[in-house]
């Protein structure tokens, strides 16, 4: 007989021949071989070592009735495929648990032949967590309509359902409903974020129409806080809008940041705004998402003195002169410009909001449109900014005057 084919037999005849093991038996082996601690001896060590990583391995629906506090959930059929998403470093302590201790015992083990060295299940699993009378929490669940619309953010490591679902609790404001605040608005709520602020005092005008896509041909003369409000509810239902028909000015700027924003996106038109923006920003320890454009130019930036970064005077001290500095109404800008430079700040506000990527805080990337060409520059902080430093010279609101205020 060929050789060939007799070792293929006998591979076929060893196959066969492979232990069979009943699930009592396997369950066994499994607890042989995976370390196994109590709820007790799992929050002492959760408490001493916040390093340890804690994994819920129960289906969605058992989660969505409880969990513990900062548990990864992974349901035990993807573990597999997911550990490595979560944790590369094979030494990290890691504590799963399931509903009652078994399916943990047996995630463990495959975590062992997958090479990580710190394993334990605990025992009894929430059940006995909860019966310990150690506290647990009732996460915030999406909703069977929302893992369909926000699928494609689900699926990407960096986001999954938590991080959906931090979006959804995010509240952002929006400083100008105009060619910057448009893709802004509407990249935004796309995403899921919560709760947009919208400020803008301006109505909707034809001329309006080539960049700010916020805006419908019929919604001439209408506030442009209503016409985006309209339209983000058109997109995304999820999405709460809180309107500011008023220009921003020192009387007003702190009353509408402490209504509870997180960031602010800066898509305005006129310096007046831009300097009472950043400095209200600083002063009150908000990231500010900067966006500017010109002609067939832009330029995007994150000043956050908070995380270590610049605020938009260390870059520009002071204000131009009145008329050295011409609105797009005045020296016009090509209608795509706004929709690159506003998605380039809704791809930093995501990260900011979710912790994750570089942001850039301490770098302003320029764009060329014409060349279609990207440049950074990276900013400093000035250890002489008169707002930033340890030492300002400006400690109060300043109402600058005489800037060009048409709408981009």
């Amino acid at each position: 007989m060929n050789a060939q084919i007799l070792t293929s037999l006998d591979s076929f005849s060893g196959l066969r021949s492979v232990t069979e093991l009943t699930k009592d038996q396997l369950i066994q082996s499994a607890r042989t071989a995976v370390k196994e601690c109590s709820v007790e001896e799992a929050r002492a060590q959760l408490e001493a070592h916040p390093n340890t990583l804690l994994l819920d391995v129960r289906e969605p629906e058992e989660v969505a009735t409880g969990s513990i506090a900062l548990a990864k959930a992974v349901p035990r059929g993807f573990l597999e495929l997911r550990i490595e998403d979560i944790e590369r470093n094979r030494d990290r302590p890691i504590i799963i648990y399931c509903a009652g201790g078994t399916r943990s015992v047996l995630a463990g083990r495959s975590l062992q032949e997958m090479g990580y060295r710190n394993v334990t299940s605990m025992k009894g699993g929430f059940g006995a967590w909860k019966n310990a009378g150690f506290p647990w929490k009732v996460e915030q669940q999406l909703s069977s309509e929302q893992k369909i619309r926000y699928s494609r953010h689900i699926m990407l490591p960096e986001i999954g359902e938590e991080g959906q679902k931090r979006l959804l609790n995010a509240k952002v404001l929006l400083v100008g409903a105009g060619g910057l605040g448009s893709p802004s608005a509407f990249y935004l709520a796309a995403a899921g974020v919560g709760t947009l602020g919208v400020v803008d005092p301006d109505v909707v005008d034809y001329s309006n129409l080539q960049r700010q896509i916020l805006h419908r041909n019929e919604d001439a003369g209408v506030p442009k806080v209503d016409s985006a409000e309209r339209a983000i509810r058109d997109l995304n239902p999820d999405v709460k809008v809180v309107k500011y028909r008023e220009f921003l000015t020192s009387e007003n700027i702190m009353r509408i940041l402490d209504e509870g924003w997180e960031l602010v996106v800066d898509g305005c038109d006129n310096f007046q705004t831009r300097y009472l923006i950043n400095d209200a920003c600083v002063f009150r320890g908000l990231p500010n998402v900067h966006g500017s454009i010109f002609q067939f130019e832009g330029q995007v930036s994150v000043f956050a003195p908070k995380l270590g970064g610049p605020c938009y005077r260390c870059l520009y001290p002071e204000p131009p002169p009145p008329g050295m500095a011409p609105s797009c109404a005045e020296a016009g800008v090509v209608g795509a410009l706004p929709g690159i430079v506003g998605t380039m700040q809704v791809l930093e506000t995501v990260k900011l909001l979710l912790g994750k990527g570089t942001p850039l805080v301490g770098r302003l990337a320029q764009f060329d449109a014409l060349a279609m060409k990207w440049r950074e520059m990276k900013l400093r902080r000035d250890p002489e900014c008169p707002v930033c430093s340890e030492h300002p010279t400006i400690t109060t609101l300043i109402d600058y005057e005489a800037f060009c205020s048409a709408s981009r």
